[in-house]
């Protein structure tokens, strides 16, 4: 039986703004559900996944609760770039999230046998009124819940009757047929329609109407949803394209890989006939108009239940998987942290000069973080400030790594010259890794002025600049201390540091002076002057590290005598004055 044009638009017409509904309601009751959820989504997730379990079990029921799998796994990754979850916890979380998403196709099965519409329209009335009616947040945020439930159900009320006319074209049922018959096809088609939609609730929901209306048979459905397994991955995809932590960019692709690999395995048994053998076996009764969409959802559960089950004992497998898949730089290794190994702590001498080039390292990457602050703040560069702080975090992993390394090498019996030079790359540690803060506060600047607009002006740009210069050539005669004519580098390390105080006076006042006279708004200058104060700051941290270096010159190895007790250290590392994350202080 041909369709009339009539009959095509009005089906079109209707599908486009049920899936429309769809997305949008579906988009609607997830904000609201995190919403009620509380800001202590990410605490969960962050406190909860201390075994591979564990973490499959929280992204199971988070991503049930907030009905987005996308939502859970972003919302991972984002964890991993601040550092507050590793790559094995959040691959659990991830395994976890696949399972969570399936609630969706199990709740449309279940209202197949109602008439949607009846509970669609006083869900989206009493959602609305209370959403703009209520004066308590809570009760707005139920409201945008119901509300989104509401348009939700509606938008598959409107594709499930845009459906109907075609159940009688047999030009579209043997169409459709060719997906029972040739399951590649019909998995290449559900991750493209998923990829597209960027929902894989949409392309479930979508395959259980049309196998609902007879347009689709079971074996085609099947293969429909394994191709909306490998199409959900592209939102993780996309969110750690902006991120500059590799093991951000590993979550998203151990995501990908668990949905590709699974699929691939899954399809044999998909043509064999023994994944619908085990689908029918589960469900009851023969099949059914009214029970495939519930073979379906049992399907989508199986897939990824069996799946997680397959990979949790095998995570550190799928960790490797993914790290071959995203490899990571070599200059990006020392980011890990100082290679500061053990056995060198029975040769002091060594461990010494060890330390000494980890510690050279830091400063390197202290100075890194300077200089993408910087170039944030000068060409409004969002992604600088985040490598910013990335860099920061580094530095923080390298003084946790060479404190307690100097701590365990205390312990031992030193020669004097030794065991006097420990305090003091403590103390060098602590200023590496106060420029970093500092950093961190130059990139948040950065962003500020981005936000705002701000325009230094010219003739503050240019300080920047110059300033930025001179903090390159303090870094470059610091290293020059222990590699070149160490007397001659730290004799111009001072007058550079002491060049640097000179030009921060003189900014602030004809900064004012520039204020006073109109040509800069008063926010901007605010944040000039910070930026100004943060690098003189710097130039402080690098003056002691210079001075740290120097120290090694002026101890003569040869005339200390040996000691043979550990030697305190409480004074050296116990930092004074302790400044808050991001508040760092000269």
């Amino acid at each position: 039986m041909a369709i009339s044009f009539s009959d095509a638009y009005t089906a079109i017409a209707a599908f486009l703004g049920g899936i429309g509904l769809f997305l949008f309601g579906l988009r609607t009751m997830s904000d609201g559900l995190q919403l009620v959820a509380g800001r202590r989504l990410k605490a969960i997730l962050t406190a909860c996944t201390a075994r591979p379990w564990t973490g499959l079990l929280l992204g199971t029921l988070v991503t049930a609760l907030i009905q987005s799998s996308s939502v859970t796994t972003v919302l991972t990754v984002g964890l991993v770039n601040a550092g507050l979850l590793n790559l094995g916890q959040a691959v659990s979380v991830v395994l976890g999230a696949n399972i969570g998403t399936t609630f969706t196709a199990w709740l449309v099965s279940w209202l197949a046998v109602f008439k949607i519409s009846n509970y669609a329209l006083p869900a989206i009335g009493i959602g609305l009124i209370l959403n703009l009616a209520s004066g308590k947040r809570l009760l707005r945020n139920y409201g945008q819940v119901l509300l989104g439930f509401g348009m939700l159900f509606l938008g598959i009320s409107f594709m499930k009757d845009a459906f109907e006319p075609l159940a009688s074209s047999t030009f579209v049922r043997d169409l459709f047929v060719k997906f029972g018959t040739q399951p590649l096809l019909a998995v290449f088609v559900g991750t493209v329609f998923t990829m597209l939609l960027q929902s894989s609730s949409a392309t479930i929901t979508i395959t259980q109407l049309l196998a609902f209306q007879g347009l689709i048979p079971l074996p085609g459905a099947l293969a429909l949803i394994l191709g909306d397994n490998i199409g959900t991955t592209i939102t993780a995809e996309i969110a750690s394209l902006g991120s500059s932590d590799i093991n951000a960019k590993r979550t998203a692709r151990a995501h990908t890989l668990f949905n590709v690999l699974g699929v691939s395995y899954i399809l044999i048994f998909l043509y064999l006939g023994l994944y619908q053998k085990a689908v029918e076996w589960i469900v009851p009764g023969p099949l059914s108009p009214i029970n495939i969409m519930t073979h379906i959802a049992v399907a989508h559960s199986l897939f990824n239940v069996v799946n997680a089950l397959v990979f949790l004992p095998n995570i550190n497998f799928l960790i490797r998987l993914a790290s071959f898949f995203a490899p990571e730089k070599k200059s990006e290794k020392r980011l890990h942290g100082p290679q500061l190994v053990e056995n060198l702590l029975d040769s002091p001498d060594l461990a010494m000069e060890a330390v000494q080039r980890e510690i050279l390292k830091m400063l390197d990457i202290a100075h890194e973080s300077i200089e993408c602050a910087l170039y944030s703040i000068q060409h409004k560069d969002e992604k600088a400030a985040d490598r910013a702080h990335l860099l920061e975090k580094a530095t923080d992993t390298y003084q946790q790594g060479i404190t307690g390394y100097l701590v365990s090498l205390a312990q031992l019996s030193l020669e004097r010259y030794d065991a006097e030079q420990i305090p003091v790359m403590i103390h060098t540690v602590n200023d590496l890794e106060r420029i970093g803060d500092h950093a961190v506060n130059l990139s948040e600047l950065g962003l500020q002025a981005m936000i705002e607009n701000y325009d230094f002006g010219t003739a503050a740009d240019n300080e920047i600049t110059i300033l930025g210069k001179l903090i390159r050539e303090m870094v470059e005669k610091t290293r020059g201390i222990l590699l070149e004519d160490g007397e001659e580098a730290f004799e111009r390390v001072i007058q550079v540091e002491t060049e640097i105080n000179r030009r921060q006076i003189e900014s602030r006042v004809e900064h004012s002076h520039r204020i006073s006279k109109g040509e800069v708004p008063f926010e901007s200058a605010l944040t000039f002057v910070d930026v100004v104060d943060n690098l003189e700051k710097v130039a402080d941290h690098l003056m002691n590290v210079a001075e740290g270096l120097h120290h090694k010159l002026t101890l003569p190895p040869d005339e200390k005598p040996s000691i043979t007790r550990p030697i305190d250290l409480a004074s050296a590392y116990q930092r004074r004055g302790e400044s808050p994350k991001g508040k760092a202080r000269t």
